[in-house]
């Protein structure tokens, strides 16, 4: 009897690895990752299956894709187009830049989004300006703060972020804070959690991991965006964390991260409200949005000049998959003259690779900036896998050699830039619950393309022909962790 079970198990387990080693045929194009998936079933068969399920599915069924959550989405965007429309601040026939046009255009089809004009942008390069100008702004809060990051570590500034939304909770102000669940581990566990719970702000795990969801949806999606919403009339949108990392030097004794943040005020604020709005609604099935707040944000900016374009592109929906890469795709094949890029993580696709090679060989100056030293093992020496290709077709990279540069950005040909949550990596482009934003607006250009020169002057170029020459061994474990870039 146990030997007929045991039997059954056994050709149970060979049915199961064979579905799945056909499944990772058809879906895995990439014949260096079927391989992996194929020599790890091998070798781990139990381990393996259950390895594959958690990590191999990339498009698993999450609250965030189901039919309800669609119905939800252009319920939220039909709402915003009434209003853009009515008060006739986003673009038709105009445009600053009209090469630029194309890519605009992707991103409202896809998303169901326009780009809005008439926006104020500052562009801010430190966490002690940052803090110093969110607590300031939530001083003046009157109805309502919206926050959403990755990672929260209280501590220095941080401290003093917290206690000035406590104050303004205690005033009647309506706080909303939607962490992800495994980023915001130090904030849960800390004291600050409950004491704002204790003055009712709202406060929500995002992408929680129950042994529920374990075994039907990926639990390494994450929610990597990083938003403040004051009064739905200002935002702050980029790449740092809730983190004052003069405070974590001290006491961590970590390297200085480099971090930009934007603060904008006009009606694209609107679109990042309405996003906010819907991510809520989707994990805790309130509705938050205050369509009033809405309407005095456009009303204020109705028959202001047109001085610059702004486009919100977000992942972490059905509707939005690929945007992301569609989009840094085309915004690289749209450069005539000049691409600079600034990245933590560079693990790109396939087809974003040969993006950035071909054009560098059509005459592009193509400049790649990131960290010469990575937090993570994998990534430093998966990362060095695609140097040769990309030397080798004149790409300029630069590796910062003091800190830990964790801008995202792309500057176009001096003039449009994209800047946000994003990374150059297979995580931030299919997996992450991401958001970056399209800038067609030459004085904010001029000012990010001056922080990333100040970036090449503190960093290394590197030289393909010193390249080439390094030791075989390293070679070989660029190739051994380049295999689990789609886990990374």
């Amino acid at each position: 009897m146990i030997s007929f079970l045991n039997l059954i198990l056994f050709y149970s387990n060979i049915i199961i690895l064979i579905c799945i080693i056909i499944r990772i045929f058809i879906r895995y194009k990439d014949i260096k990752s079927y391989l992996l998936w194929y020599l790890i079933l091998y070798i781990f068969p139990k381990i393996g299956i259950i390895f594959y399920f958690v990590f191999g599915e990339i498009y698993s069924k999450t609250q965030y894709k189901s039919p309800k959550s669609k119905k939800i989405w252009f319920r939220y965007s039909k709402l915003l187009k009434k209003l853009q429309i009515y008060y006739k601040l986003y673009f038709i026939n105009i445009c600053l830049n009209k090469k630029i046009q194309t890519l605009f255009k992707l991103c409202e089809n896809k998303q169901n989004l326009f780009s809005m004009t008439s926006n104020s942008i500052k562009l801010i390069n430190s966490s002690f300006k940052l803090f110093k100008s969110l607590i300031h702004d939530i001083e003046l809060a009157k109805y309502s703060i919206h926050i959403v990051f990755y990672i929260w570590i209280p501590g220095g500034l941080v401290n003093e972020f917290s206690n000035s939304i406590i104050i303004a909770a205690k005033r009647g102000v309506k706080c909303y804070i939607m962490l992800d669940y495994i980023g915001g581990r130090n904030f849960f566990y800390s004291s600050w959690y409950y004491l704002m719970i204790k003055v009712g702000v709202f406060i929500i795990r995002s992408l929680k991991i129950t042994i529920f969801n374990f075994f039907y949806s990926r639990i390494d999606l994450r929610q990597h965006k990083k938003i403040i919403l004051i009064d739905n009339k200002i935002v702050y949108v980029g790449s740092m964390n809730m983190i004052d990392s003069k405070y974590l030097q001290k006491n961590v004794k970590i390297e200085k991260w480099l971090d930009l943040m934007i603060r904008i005020t006009g009606p694209i604020v609107n679109t990042i409200s309405i996003i906010y709005a819907y991510e809520w609604e989707i994990e805790t099935g309130k509705n938050i949005l205050s369509i009033n707040q809405l309407k005095n944000n456009l009303v204020k900016y109705q028959n202001k000049k047109s001085i610059n374009r702004i486009q919100v592109i977000f992942s972490g929906l059905e509707l939005s998959k690929k945007i992301i890469h569609n989009s840094l795709i085309t915004a690289i094949f749209l450069s005539k003259k000049s691409l600079i890029i600034t990245t933590p993580y560079l693990l790109p696709s396939s087809n974003l690779l040969s993006s950035i090679c071909i054009a560098s060989e059509r005459g592009v100056d193509v400049k790649i900036i990131i960290p010469k030293y990575n937090d993570s093992i994998f990534i430093y020496w998966a990362s060095k896998f695609f140097f040769y290709k990309l030397l080798k077709s004149g790409v300029k990279i630069y590796q910062l050699k003091k800190g830990f540069l964790h801008t995202k950005s792309i500057i176009i040909d001096k003039k449009i830039s994209l800047i946000g949550t994003v990374n150059l990596d297979i995580r931030s482009i299919y997996l992450n619950f991401e958001i970056n934003l399209i800038i067609d607006d030459t004085v904010f250009s001029k000012s990010l393309l001056s922080i990333q020169n100040k970036y090449i002057l503190k960093s290394k170029k590197l030289e393909y022909n010193l390249w080439i020459k390094r030791p075989f061994w390293k070679k070989i474990i660029e190739k051994l962790f380049f295999l689990f870039k789609f886990i990374l």
